[in-house]
C-alpha cells in the first residue's frame, strides 16, 4: 500500500508522488543489484514518478544512466502502469523534425513508449519561436506519445508566455516547472514572479534540493552537480554545518532536513531526488513525517538563517 501522499500536476490527470526519484549521476554508480531492491523499495513505499533523462552530449563521453534504468525496471518486475516517467527534451536539440527524434531515442534507451510528463530543458537559444514548441508539444500528446509538459529553470514571464500561446490555440500548455528549490536557493520559487503563477494552478517540482549533496553535510563532493546561479555554492558550503546542527537538534539527518524543507511550499506537487543506496532513499521518506512532526512554519523559520540566494538570483528566473 502507499504511504506517500499524491498530488496533482497542474490540470493534467497525473498525479504524483510527493517524492519522486531521479536518474542523474545515480544509476551508473551503483551496483545493479542493489540498484533493483533500492527502486523495488522506493515504488513500495509509494513512490511513482522517476525522471529519466538522457543526458549524453555530442562531444563528450556516452552516458548509460538511462539504459540501466530501463534494466532495473524490467528486473524489478514493476508493471508499467504503476509508475510515472518524466523525460527531458533539449532545447538544443529542437530541429525541423521537433522533439519527435529526442522523444524516440528516449524511449529506445529506457525501455518504454510513453512519456507521462515531459520537461523542456533550459531556455539557452534565442532562435526558437514559443508557438513552434506549443504547437510540437500538441502534436505529440496528440499522437498519444506524452501526456503532460514542463520546463526546466525558466523565467515566470517565459512559462506565462507558453501559456498564453497555448491558451489561444486550444490545447495543454506547461503545468509543471522543475526549479532549484534548497534551504540555500529559495529566491525563485519563493518569489512573487512565480507565485503569481502558483496562485493560478501552476505547480512546482522542487530539484538539486541536497546541492549535491553539500546540505546532506558532504562538502566534499567531486562528482558533476548542478549549475551554481548567482555563484552562491561557496556560500552553501558555510552553511553545512549549521543546517547539520539544526537537524541533530530535532533528532534527524541534514538530508531530511532539507528535503523537508521544500515539502513545506505549497505549489511543490514532488520533491525529485537522487539515490545510490537505498539508506538515502529510507531517509529522504522519512522527511514527510518530519514535516508532520515539527511543521511547515516551523522548519522554514528554523532554516531562514540559511537562505543564501535572497539578494543573489532575480525571483523572475533565467
Amino acid at each position: 500500500m502507499s504511504t506517500l501522499p499524491r498530488r496533482r500536476i497542474g490540470t493534467s490527470d497525473l498525479d504524483v508522488s510527493l517524492l519522486s526519484l531521479g536518474s542523474w549521476h545515480t544509476y551508473d554508480r551503483m551496483d545493479f543489484a542493489d540498484a533493483v531492491a533500492m527502486v523495488r523499495a522506493a515504488v513500495s513505499a509509494g513512490v511513482n514518478l522517476f525522471d529519466v533523462a538522457v543526458y549524453g552530449m555530442p562531444g563528450k563521453p556516452p552516458v548509460f544512466t538511462d539504459v540501466i534504468w530501463g534494466a532495473i525496471m524490467r528486473a524489478a518486475g514493476i508493471p508499467r502502469d504503476e509508475y510515472l516517467v518524466s523525460a527531458k527534451l533539449w532545447l538544443e536539440g529542437f530541429g525541423d523534425e521537433g522533439f519527435r527524434p529526442q522523444l524516440e531515442n528516449a524511449f529506445l534507451r529506457g525501455g518504454f513508449d510513453v512519456a507521462d510528463l515531459v520537461v523542456l530543458g533550459d531556455l539557452r537559444r534565442d532562435d526558437i519561436a514559443l508557438e513552434d514548441l506549443v504547437d510540437d508539444l500538441a502534436g505529440l500528446a496528440r499522437d498519444g506519445l506524452i501526456r503532460a509538459w514542463g520546463v526546466n529553470n525558466w523565467s515566470a514571464g517565459n512559462i506565462r508566455r507558453l501559456r498564453e500561446i497555448a491558451a489561444e490555440r486550444g490545447v495543454d500548455g506547461p503545468q509543471i516547472a522543475q526549479l532549484k528549490y534548497s534551504i540555500g536557493r529559495r529566491s525563485i520559487p519563493d518569489g512573487e514572479p512565480f507565485g503569481r503563477l502558483f496562485a493560478e494552478g501552476f505547480t512546482m517540482q522542487a530539484s538539486d534540493v541536497l546541492e549535491g549533496g553539500i546540505l546532506a553535510g558532504r562538502t566534499g563532493q567531486t562528482r558533476e552537480i548542478g549549475r551554481d546561479p548567482g555563484g552562491v555554492r561557496e556560500a552553501i558550503k558555510q552553511t553545512a554545518p549549521g543546517v547539520v546542527e539544526v537537524a541533530e537538534k530535532l533528532g534527524t539527518s541534514a538530508a531530511r532536513l532539507a528535503v523537508a524543507f521544500t515539502l513545506t511550499h505549497p505549489a511543490n506537487v514532488t520533491t525529485l531526488f537522487g539515490a545510490s543506496r537505498l539508506e538515502q532513499v529510507e531517509d529522504n521518506l522519512a522527511a514527510v513525517d518530519l514535516v508532520e512532526r515539527v511543521g511547515a512554519e516551523e522548519l522554514r523559520a528554523l532554516v531562514e538563517p540559511f537562505w543564501v540566494d535572497r539578494d543573489a538570483v532575480d525571483p523572475e528566473g533565467p
